[in-house]
């Protein structure tokens, strides 16, 4: 029997993106944990960005709840992992609050992996960010429609964003007030707590240094002096105890064994994981699962640091922009000559979107690795969205025929001569009605309605599609296991569905 939880909540939602949902969210939980509580901060969605800021303003890791990549029940459990032993848990929503991404005649809910759906799922208040720049009393008509639009969702409250002056946040809490929608708070409009954006959205917390403390510090004041944290607070207490099982990486990896796994490994196995201003996108939990599985977890600044720890057994390589710090990547020769050594040894190299680019020829004409034989450059389109994959050939982290939720999300593009093609293909990638790849693939479609995607050659997994690696159970003891099985003097097995020997150098 599962005992109920009692966890205080929160979902932060808008009717669309840009009103302005991280301002307020991440204000929020700064202002809450500059109270003093322990406050937990979750994302909907893949977004890896929004997250570093949570962090900032909680002191915690922040949190991704993503019901695609996941799946719906794991929702409840991966957030009560994430916010145990807090006092209060603020979840931001992504794009509307009833805007998901089901396919037409698909088995799911029409709002599928939306922030409503999280919210169901979690039994939570919404409190919906309204942009109030240029509307007036039409404010009331806009939240009356989202209150009523979907009752298994409990439109809780507003918070008035970008409000003009004191006069124009009367007229708009005369007119809610006429709905019967509570008005939570109004936040003026203030330049000085900008958030800056580029190409991909916001700029990782990571990448700002100082300056991204300095404004989440800003944020949480503005929010604290515009809102009603008590009667934040009291809604959040108001949601119902969950009756889940918090989500344990050790029960995950234990329910998921790979053969081999712990027996003859001597010291724990080394799994670096490259971080650093360049590859800022991943998730707390796959630090978590690798370490249940058993391995060591070190972390290696590919922009400065020259060498990879002693005794790597494995790479990990996660997205983020190296673009923007392409100079320093390919300054850094040595670790790049140690990185593609470490490749052809063998031992797996796991990289996903940034990383691909960073174990190619070039990128943007500057030298990478060299692992893979590709050229990338940056383009004017951006390839966005969720993808269906199915593993195409057998590697370190699963076996041929596994298929997988992911995402998609980068404006680079691969030049593959035919002559360097590096390997087998990763993924077969389902279309997403429409043609929407805009990237070349690293070869021909090999059936109707699909396209090849990535690369896997002897441990290398490179390939563009970001996972979440709490929603492909075995992924980690697999990929453990072979990074214990090709340190030197030892051969790589890569699976039962593709079991070569490779002779460790």
């Amino acid at each position: 029997m599962v005992s109920p939880l009692v966890i205080p909540r929160l979902v932060i939602a808008a009717p669309g993106s840009g009103a302005g949902k991280t301002t307020v969210a991440t204000g929020l939980m700064a202002a809450l944990a500059g109270r003093g509580l322990r406050v937990s901060g979750h994302k909907v969605g893949p977004d890896y960005i929004d997250p570093t800021y949570h962090a900032l303003a909680t002191g915690r890791p922040g949190r991704n709840l993503d019901v695609m990549l996941c799946g719906a029940g794991r929702i409840g459990p991966l957030f009560a992992h994430g916010a145990a032993g807090a006092q209060v848990a603020v979840i931001e929503g992504a794009m509307g609050l009833f805007d998901g991404v089901a396919a037409p005649g698909a088995d799911q809910e029409p709002d599928h992996a939306s922030t409503a759906q999280v919210a169901r799922l979690l039994d939570a208040p919404v409190v919906l960010v309204v942009d109030a720049s240029g509307v007036g009393r039409s404010v009331a008509a806009l939240v009356a429609g989202f209150a009523g639009f979907d009752r298994r969702v409990r439109l809780a409250g507003v918070i008035l964003n970008r409000v003009g002056s004191v006069r124009h946040r009367d007229l708009l809490t005369e007119a809610l007030g006429a709905v019967g929608v509570p008005v939570f708070g109004a936040v003026p409009r203030d330049a000085a707590v900008h958030t800056p954006s580029r190409h991909l959205g916001l700029v990782p917390a990571a990448e700002r240094a100082g300056a991204a403390g300095v404004a989440v510090e800003r944020l949480g004041g503005l929010l604290a002096a515009s809102v009603d944290l008590d009667g934040l607070l009291r809604l959040a207490g108001s949601a119902p105890p969950l009756r889940v099982r918090a989500w344990d990486p050790a029960a995950a990896v234990v329910d998921q064994p790979v053969p081999g796994v712990g027996v003859g490994w001597g010291r724990p196995v080394r799994v670096v994981v490259a971080g650093g201003p360049a590859f800022t996108f991943g998730y707390a939990e796959h630090t978590e699962l690798l370490t249940a599985a058993g391995a060591q977890v070190l972390t290696v600044d590919p922009t400065c640091e020259e060498t990879l720890p002693a005794g790597t057994d494995a790479l990990v390589i996660g997205g983020g922009f190296p673009e923007e710090h392409v100079g320093a990547l390919a300054a850094n020769h040595r670790l790049r000559g140690e990185v593609a050594a470490l490749g052809r040894r063998g031992a797996p190299l796991v990289a996903e979107c940034a990383g691909l680019l960073y174990l190619g020829r070039s990128l943007d004409g500057a030298a990478m690795c060299g692992v893979l034989g590709c050229d990338a450059a940056m383009g004017p389109r951006l390839t966005l969205g969720y993808r269906r994959a199915v593993a195409a050939t057998g590697s370190v982290l699963m076996a041929a025929g596994t298929v997988v939720h992911a995402h998609e999300f980068h404006r680079t593009g691969l030049t593959v001569p035919r002559a360097a093609l590096p390997g087998a293909v990763a993924w077969q990638v389902d279309l997403p009605g429409a043609p929407a790849r805009r990237s070349r693939p690293s070869r021909p479609s090999r059936a109707a309605g699909t396209v090849a995607e990535g690369f896997v050659h002897g441990g290398v997994h490179a390939s563009y599609l970001h996972l979440h690696w709490a929603g492909v159970p075995g992924l980690v003891p697999r990929l453990v296991a072979a990074a214990a099985a090709a340190r030197p003097g030892r051969a790589v097995r890569c699976g039962e569905d593709d079991e070569r020997e490779v002779s460790a150098r």
